[in-house]
C-alpha cells in the first residue's frame, strides 16, 4: 500500500489524539493499539490503517517522564524527610524503586501522548522523505 502525503492522512484535533495516544490507542481513531511492543510502535493502525511507524518521538517521551515522575517523587521525598528525618538507606529503599516503577509505568502513555500530538501536528515522518530499503540478513 503506497504511503499517503502527509497533508492526506486524517488529522485529529490535538486534545484527542493526545488523550487517545495517553490510552495506547491509535490517535487518529482510537479503536486499534499504537504499540507492537513495550515501546514500539506499530507499522499501521489494524483499525484505521494511518502508517505510525514512521512517527519518531525520539527523546522527548523520556524526557517528559523523568519531568513528571521528578514533581512526584521529589516533594514526597522532602515531605518524608521533614516529617521523620529516616535514615538514608531507608529513603533509597523506599524512593529508588519508587522512582523505576513510576517511570516505567508513565513511559507508554507519555510516548503515546507525544505521538499523538505529533500526529495531532502533521509530523508523520514523511517529512524525512521516503523509507529507507530493509537491509538484507
Amino acid at each position: 500500500m503506497p504511503e499517503a502525503p502527509a497533508a492526506l492522512l486524517p488529522r485529529p484535533p490535538l486534545w484527542t489524539a493526545l488523550a487517545r495516544g495517553a490510552l495506547c490507542r491509535c490517535p487518529s481513531c482510537g479503536a486499534g493499539p499504537l504499540f507492537a511492543g513495550f515501546l514500539a510502535l506499530r507499522p499501521r493502525c489494524a483499525a484505521c490503517g494511518i502508517p505510525l511507524g514512521r512517527i519518531r518521538a525520539d527523546d522527548a517521551p523520556p524526557y517528559f517522564t523523568i519531568f513528571l515522575v521528578g514533581h512526584i517523587v521529589v516533594p514526597l521525598m522532602l515531605l518524608v524527610e521533614r516529617a521523620s528525618a529516616p535514615p538514608l538507606w531507608l529513603m533509597a529503599a523506599i524512593f529508588l524503586p519508587l522512582t523505576l516503577v513510576l517511570c516505567l509505568l508513565c513511559l507508554r502513555p507519555v510516548k503515546g501522548a507525544t505521538v499523538g500530538v505529533m500526529l495531532a501536528f502533521g509530523m508523520t515522518g514523511s517529512e524525512q522523505g521516503p523509507d529507507l530499503p530493509e537491509r538484507p540478513g
